[in-house]
Order: C-alpha cells, then sequence, then structure tokens
C-alpha cells in the first residue's frame, strides 16, 4: 500500500486490486451524493469534505493510520475458518463463500490482529473488515482477538480493538455466539490485570459484536455518524411496538446517552488514543 505525505495530510491509497478499466477518477459521497477527486477523498483519509461523511475503510488502512509507520507486526495471519456445519443455503456452501471472499479481501478472516506502536507506545491491536463476510463474529475472528488479549498480557500491553461489523456469522450458528462469552471472558482477565483496553467503533457495529467485546472498553471511541446497535430499527421497532428516536442507533445519540465516550474524527484518532494511553497506563 502507497502512502504519501503533504502537509496536513496522509493519503490513503486503495487496497483492492482494480481492474483497469473498473478504475476512476471519481468517489461518490455514499452521504451526501457530491462527486469527489479521487486525490482529495484520499488525502482527507476517505472523509467527504463537504459533509463529512466517514467512508469505511480497509482493516490495512486502518492499521496504517493508527500505528507508527513500519511497527506493525501481524500475528496469526494463517488461521482460517473450518466449516463445522456444513453449512449451505441458495447461493452455495460457506467453503465456497470463504475461499471467494479471500480471493477478493486478500484476508484470511475477518479480524487482523497483531503487534505495533502508537508514538511509540508498545500496543496489542485487532482490527475487523467489514469486506470480509460484513466483519462478521467467527471461530477464528473470536480466536484471533483472544490471542490479541493473551499476547497483551503477556507483555503487559495496552489492547486496542477496532470493530466495524455485521455481527455473529450464521454460518457457524452456535460456535459463533460463543465467540461473545469468550471474548468478553478474556477481557475479564485483562480487567484484572489492570491494562487498558480502548474499543474503537466504526460505522457500522451490530449485532453480537456490539452486544460482547465492542461495549466493554475502559473507553469507548465512535467516528462521526457510526451507526452502532444490535437488531435493526425496524425489528426493534416491531419487537416494542413503538416509534424509535430520530438517529437513536447513530454515535451521536449513543454519546449523548452515555454509551459511548467521546466521539473523535479519522484525522484526530491516532492523537487522541495516544494521550488516552499515556493516561491509562501510568494508573
Amino acid at each position: 500500500m502507497a502512502w504519501f505525505t503533504k502537509p496536513k495530510y496522509t493519503v490513503l491509497s486503495s487496497t483492492k486490486p482494480q481492474p483497469e478499466a473498473q478504475k476512476s477518477l471519481w468517489t461518490k459521497c455514499e452521504g451526501c451524493s457530491e462527486t469527489i477527486y479521487n486525490k482529495e477523498w484520499e488525502e482527507n483519509l476517505c472523509v467527504c469534505p463537504k459533509c463529512g461523511y466517514h467512508q469505511r475503510i480497509s482493516a490495512r488502512d486502518r492499521i496504517l493510520l493508527l500505528l507508527d509507520p513500519g511497527s506493525f507486526v501481524e500475528e496469526d495471519a494463517g488461521l482460517s475458518s473450518m466449516d463445522p456445519l456444513g453449512f449451505a443455503d441458495a447461493k452455495g456452501t460457506y467453503i465456497e463463500k470463504l475461499r471467494s471472499t479471500v480471493k477478493k479481501t486478500g484476508f484470511r478472516e475477518s479480524v487482523v490482529a497483531g503487534s505495533g506502536r502508537i508514538d511509540g507506545r508498545a500496543v496489542e491491536i485487532a482490527v475487523m473488515d467489514f469486506d470480509f463476510l460484513g466483519g462478521s463474529l467467527g471461530s477464528v475472528a473470536g480466536e484471533k482477538i483472544c490471542r490479541a488479549i493473551d499476547r497483551a498480557l503477556k507483555h503487559g500491553r495496552p489492547l486496542i480493538i477496532s470493530s466495524c461489523s455485521g455481527g455473529a456469522r450464521m454460518h457457524e450458528g452456535i460456535i459463533s455466539l460463543m465467540q461473545m462469552a469468550k471474548t468478553s471472558a478474556w477481557l475479564a482477565k485483562l480487567n484484572s490485570a489492570r491494562l487498558p483496553f480502548i474499543s474503537l467503533v466504526t460505522h457500522p457495529t451490530t449485532g453480537g459484536v456490539t452486544a460482547s467485546f465492542a461495549s466493554l472498553g475502559d473507553l469507548i471511541i465512535a467516528e462521526p455518524g457510526a451507526l452502532i446497535g444490535f437488531a435493526g430499527p425496524r425489528v426493534i421497532e416491531q419487537t416494542i411496538r413503538q416509534k424509535l428516536p430520530e438517529g437513536f442507533q447513530s454515535a451521536e445519540f449513543l454519546r449523548d446517552h452515555g454509551f459511548v465516550d467521546c466521539i473523535v474524527p479519522r484525522s484526530e484518532l491516532k492523537a487522541k488514543i495516544s494521550r488516552m494511553l499515556a493516561y491509562l497506563h501510568t494508573q
């Protein structure tokens, strides 16, 4: 991945290989539908300069955004999911989906984990990538997060988890749901060791991920406009038979009601997390 520097900006280049015919000089903002010149879009870290919409970025870009250049060392890259249930639906088998997703994204799982540094401070980090089956939480994703926690415990390092997920992976059934309890139990060990855990929730963070580790941070940071929730608004309204408040699952609504500690623009995330770690990791 190429990085270029200019005053005030860092450029994130696209991490997805594209055929020459599909390349474009422009990006259409999903928030306001404005057409933005790609160079300006990338220099602004995939945040719309017109409306401030934060477009999803890949796990690779997220790691480069948060960590000191060249400091990331990936761990457990060879782990990949099995098919314990022999899952299949009208669109094909789970194994076929996994193979096509690995080919499309270049990842073997929805979580990329390893160690790195933020302003020189050693950290353990796990980052979810929505392009891998909706960032879903399966057995291997849960295992990679737990191994990141184990490394944080072993080396006495803070932990950062960046969530971007549709929730538990239906293809693995109860084995996927077990990862909610498993990751939560591992985080209890981290808490007992008094090591800080910062949860970064990005758009979208929903389902079993919200109901487990994403909500357990000592500090919970959200990007502007992120959708954060468990079930969708339509399902909730049908269940409780009440009209929901406007934007009740937005990062801003959740901050105002105490679920999220702060909302930080993408360009300020690294500096904000660095300051938080400087305080938390010396207490």
